[in-house]
């Protein structure tokens, strides 16, 4: 009687789970389409609608966080569309990786619509926007929540529509919407490499089902044989276009012409973080046994995951250096953006040596909060400022601004890993990963601390210190309360988020059994790894003393690009990858395309299809011809083929 109660039990804590994460799923979309078809006109009740959807949604994730914790639970899944030897399904899963998930991106989403309510309220689209945010919030969720790599592929998808809608908001402007459509191709670019994945691995494998799917490769790592690398590298395509990895990373610095409330959405909790976040969901792929096919032989030895690494790494490092000398506000912090996904995705290659990749989403969860909080307070600030961006047109904003400078500086001082904010530990975690994998990681580790302490100082000196440098500084004043509650509710998250045991409960996920390394929480990595810990503080130290040493006395212009030169003249023109890139992937795209036109054009329409059609209408016209209807004319071709039989029979 007492295990049928239990079995009973677990059987209605089951269900319980699938109508809470069905619930959270599907709230946004009801939104969305509710406001799209019912109350386009009504700017208040469309904010309403949307902004308590996904409120709603955040209340219910951290119900199922808190009741049912790191519990591992599928959704009976819906089949959608069985094809021979695949059953495609549409189901959910839930576990510690994906309830932590829900939170981040229910929580943050959910301040940046409250924001919105203030950023947007003289936006004649105000609807349109609500809506489409929306829609991205569920296709984010959709994400997090598939059980499956197909189901996976169909919400990636959305979030790329929802990110085009979402870059190219303002569609009136040239920019806006050159930069939507330079995200969409670019993402297509990735998209396209990770659907090869996919597709290799269910050939290999016969499923897509993620859960399925470990089990075969713990039971059989040698299952991919030597397409392993290929497979892994493939699926990794799409983290490199959503998590904008170094080539396929352009498309993220000029994302920064939809509206601000988007950018901090994108570059926080939801498209940026969709790829290091699948990596971890299919993180057995690069633990398992690797191989490559015979025409990649030459990299026999070199893992999925050390590539993985080495594009991580350079990501963040060159991501940083172009930063430190770019003027615009919100571009500053998208080439952040940049560098932190590098040292995310790099953690996740070298955890795969440990078999965890904790380390990553441990900074994922952070980041989250003080990058979401710094977008806000850079939208603050431009709002303040007439929608100016350029920090040497700011100046002074630390007294007329308070709110603002404040939760700002907490955001800085938690990007660059400073104690006790939750930057310092997520980030002493990826810094420790290193030491321990690859001292050559770990270098580049800290010096990205250096450089992203660096650059971010520069940005508060300059923008909140001195004297006001231009007409919009001179008259800014705080930004009203919608927009400057959710920077104070951010706040905390930046500071106390990672005095939880995150770092604990997320190794635990990836190595049941696993216990956290001792220490208390403020001291841990003191104690764990006091190397890491005292490198990357002092890293940030020496940031913050270049930095006040050169902006300190908040001079008129930037003087560190006299010293560098040509160097800042490349750092500023981002070293001219979209340069390089127009002029030579364009050409050669349009080469291949005016090929493809011709041979389309000449060979396929014009002979195979209309030559065959054409040689059929020639032989029926002369046909035609023969058939005149005259007795006179039979009679004369009756004779002559007579004639001509007669002819060859006597020769």
């Amino acid at each position: 009687m007492e295990h049928a109660a239990a079995a009973q039990h677990a059987v209605e804590s089951g269900s319980r789970l699938q109508d809470l994460a069905w619930a959270i799923l599907v709230l946004p979309l009801v939104m969305a389409f509710s406001t799209a078809v019912l109350t386009p006109r009504n700017r208040m009740l469309s904010a309403a609608l949307n902004t308590s959807g996904v409120v709603v949604s955040f209340l219910l994730s951290f119900t199922l966080f808190c009741v049912f914790g790191g519990q591992a639970v599928d959704a009976t899944p819906f089949h959608w569309l069985p094809v021979a030897g695949l059953d495609a399904n549409i189901g959910l899963h839930l576990d510690a990786l994906s309830t932590l998930m829900l939170l981040v991106v229910t929580g943050v989403a959910s301040l940046v619509m409250i924001y919105s309510t203030g950023y947007m309220h003289d936006d004649r689209s105000y609807s349109r926007f609500f809506s489409t945010l929306s829609l991205f919030v569920f296709s984010m969720l959709g994400i997090v929540l598939a059980d499956n790599l197909l189901m996976l592929f169909v919400f990636w998808e959305l979030v790329g529509v929802s990110s085009y809608l979402l870059i190219g908001f303002w569609y009136e402007k040239p920019s806006a919407g050159d930069a939507s459509k330079k995200a969409f191709l670019t993402n297509r670019i990735g998209d396209f490499g990770f659907m090869l994945g996919i597709l290799v691995v269910w050939s290999l494998a016969g499923t897509l089902d993620i859960a399925a799917l470990k089990d075969k490769l713990v039971a059989n790592p040698a299952l991919l044989g030597p397409w392993a690398g290929l497979a892994g590298l493939l699926i990794f395509m799409g983290a490199m276009g959503k998590s904008a990895q170094f080539p396929l990373h352009v498309w993220l610095p000029d994302a920064m012409e939809g509206p601000t409330p988007v950018s901090a959405l994108i570059h926080a909790a939801t498209m940026v973080a969709a790829g290091v976040y699948m990596l971890c969901r299919v993180f057995f792929l690069y633990t398992a046994a690797p191989g490559w096919p015979a025409a990649l032989g030459f990299l026999d030895g070199v893992s999925a995951a050390s590539i993985i690494t080495c594009i991580g790494g350079f990501t963040a490092l060159f991501a940083a250096v172009v930063a430190v000398q770019q003027d615009d506000i919100k571009r500053i912090l998208a080439y952040s953006t940049l560098s932190q996904l590098g040292l995310m995705v790099m953690a996740v290659g070298l955890g795969a040596r440990t078999g965890d990749p904790s380390a990553s989403m441990y900074h994922l969860v952070t980041h989250a909060g003080f990058k979401a909080m710094l977008f806000l307070g850079a939208g603050s600030v431009i709002h303040a400022c007439h929608h100016e961006q350029d920090i040497w047109k700011m100046g002074g904003l630390r007294t007329k601004m308070p709110r603002t400078f404040w939760t700002f500086l907490i955001g800085t001082a938690a990007l660059a890993g400073l104690p006790p904010l939750s930057g310092f530990y997520s980030k002493d975690e990826i810094l420790a990963v290193a030491l321990e994998a690859n001292p050559i990681f770990f270098g580049v580790g800290v010096l990205v601390t250096v450089l992203t302490t660096f650059y971010m100082s520069r940005l508060v000196l300059v923008a909140f210190f001195g004297r006001a440098r231009g007409e919009g500084a001179g008259h800014a004043h705080e930004s009203p309360a919608s927009m400057t509650v959710p920077l104070l509710v951010l706040a905390v998250p930046s500071v106390a988020i990672a005095w939880l045991p995150i770092g604990g409960f997320l190794s635990h996920h990836f190595q049941p059994g696993h216990a956290a390394h001792g220490g208390d929480i403020l001291f841990g990595p003191f104690n764990h790894n006091p190397i890491a810990a005292f490198f990357g503080l002092g890293a940030a130290i020496f940031g913050f003393s270049l930095a006040y040493s050169l902006y300190g006395k908040a001079p008129a212009s930037d003087p560190l690009s006299p010293r560098l030169g040509l160097l800042s003249q490349a750092m500023r023109n981002r070293f001219y990858i979209d340069e390089i890139y127009d002029g030579i992937v364009v050409p050669l795209h349009n080469l291949l395309s005016q090929v493809a036109d011709a041979i389309d054009r000449w060979l396929i329409a014009g002979l195979a299809v209309r030559g065959l059609a054409g040689a059929v209408e020639i032989a029926g016209r002369a046909l035609r011809l023969v058939q005149t209807g005259s007795i006179q004319t039979y009679a004369f071709l009756l004779t002559a083929g007579v004639l001509l039989i007669v002819l060859l029979a006597l020769k």
